[in-house]
């Protein structure tokens, strides 16, 4: 059992290395073509930041599918199963459609029927749901037609969802890293634990996802130095949701059901908890469905169009009360994490009372923390030297000024002589000012600073 626990962790350290060496040569790519859009309306960065990081992370996956097709303990996912072709043809097809989104701009609709094309195309391959395990009826096989359709739709859910919550350094990167990696234990534990091949695939791509992720977050974090684009979130949620889908559609419940005496119906209801994963799969990624739904709700009670991207979403609404870029980011970790594992713990032990009261807590303490977004931590004087400086004691105090920079007057022209010297005299008195903290600095990063309180809400035509 130790073995493929290596090879995984083998795999997913070549995506992650692969991918955060690409993310250089790829940033000064986007610089030299000019996929650095203008500042948007609901953008929260501060200068042009180039795109184009999805290309970094299509390099991770082709690196990882390679390392794992010569790995002893997962060829057989390749030799046994078309899935892992399946992924690669959908992801090439929907990161060549994010790549000239992030550098054309190219139309919602048109993007749209790339999705459900990409979709497709690994349909045809094999990877679909071909059946679902429903508690109080049983497994319920579905036609072609049925399979598909589920498919595409899942495909094309999971995809704008996480290219919904992509608004902040580092948060659609996070949370899916987060996802897959409780998606990572579940699927572990089918084929080890309940030794069913069928769960491998799910397996090696929740591991080559986490990769991606955990490569391209060094780059990513506040302040970034560069955005995934659509190139980067449609080709995570594509990857996410086949992990998803080969689990639900591929492991047959029969396997399951020889630890259970019984009827198919009593023995399915007896492993719902069990099949939590498998019948809602987005469970791992609720928070943006939630946000997804509640944009399209949105938009559509004040007559927009359903793509007409605001600054509504739930992230942007973390900003609007008081809370700072990198804590916004962090408690939507923690809702992810949260409901991710939490899932994945109850099912594995339904019947123990402390995982709903853990659940309980922890949602809490996570609501107490959403409702305290001005409450900074101190440490204590004899532990200022090991924190970072913000959270030291006093920090917030703001130093006295010079009397040689603040007390001395700035001399202004009057009268007759006030002109274009006075004015150029007024600029350099603003250029010797000092940089309000959060104002980006010159490696193109982003910042929120003075505009944690959005009062625009202008749409715009494209997502970031």
């Amino acid at each position: 059992m130790g073995q493929p626990v290596r090879d995984y962790l083998l795999t997913l350290c070549v995506t992650a290395a692969v991918t955060y060496l690409l993310t250089g040569p790829v940033r000064k790519f986007a610089i030299a073509i000019g996929a650095m859009p203008a500042i948007r309306a609901r953008d929260v960065h501060r200068e042009p930041t180039p795109r184009l990081g999805g290309i970094a992370m299509f390099g991770g996956l082709c690196a990882g599918l390679i390392v794992a097709d010569h790995l002893f303990n997962l060829q057989g996912v390749f030799e046994l199963s078309n899935e892992p072709r399946a992924l690669l043809s959908g992801a090439a097809l929907i990161w060549l459609i994010g790549v000239l989104d992030d550098k054309f701009e190219i139309d919602a609709l048109i993007k749209l029927g790339g999705q459900m094309i990409a979709a497709a195309v690994m349909v045809i391959q094999g990877l679909t749901i071909l059946w679902l395990p429903i508690p109080g009826v049983g497994t319920v096989a579905l036609t072609q037609w049925q399979g598909t359709l589920l498919t595409v739709a899942l495909v094309v859910i999971t995809i704008n969802a996480v290219n919904f919550v992509d608004g902040l350094d580092g948060l659609a990167a996070g949370m899916v890293c987060i996802a897959s990696a409780a998606f990572f234990l579940y699927a572990y534990r089918l084929w080890m634990g309940y030794g069913i091949e069928a769960a491998a695939p799910a397996t090696l791509f929740s591991a080559i996802l986490m990769g991606m992720c955990l490569g391209f977050l060094p780059h990513n974090m506040h302040p970034a130095r560069i955005f995934m684009g659509d190139s980067g979130s449609m080709l995570i949620g594509l990857v996410l949701s086949a992990g998803a889908i080969s689990i639900t559609g591929q492991v047959d419940p029969d396997n399951m059901r020889i630890f259970f005496e019984g009827s198919e119906r009593g023995a399915t209801h007896a492993m719902f908890p069990v099949f939590i994963p498998l019948l809602l799969p987005l469970t791992i990624i609720a928070i943006p469905a939630a946000d997804l739904i509640l944009a399209i709700v949105r938009r559509t009670w004040n007559g927009q169009s359903p793509f007409a991207a605001d600054r509504g979403h739930l992230h942007h609404r973390l900003l609007e009360i008081g809370h700072s870029h990198s804590r916004a980011v962090l408690i939507m970790y923690f809702w992810s994490a949260l409901i991710a594992f939490g899932t994945v713990g109850y099912s594995v032990h339904s019947a123990s009372m402390w995982i709903v009261f853990l659940i309980v807590g922890a949602s809490a303490i996570g609501l107490i923390l959403l409702l305290m977004p001005r409450f900074t931590p101190r440490a204590p004087h004899w532990a200022n030297r090991f924190v970072p400086p913000r959270y030291r004691h006093g920090a917030g105090q703001a130093p006295a000024p010079s009397p040689s920079s603040a007390e001395r007057p700035v001399p202004v022209a009057s009268g007759p002589q006030q002109g274009a010297g006075g004015a150029q005299m007024g600029e350099e008195a603003a250029d010797r000012a000092p940089v309000a903290i959060g104002v980006s600095g010159v490696n193109g990063a982003t910042a929120i600073g003075a505009r944690s309180r959005f009062s625009d809400r202008r749409s715009v035509d494209s997502s970031r």
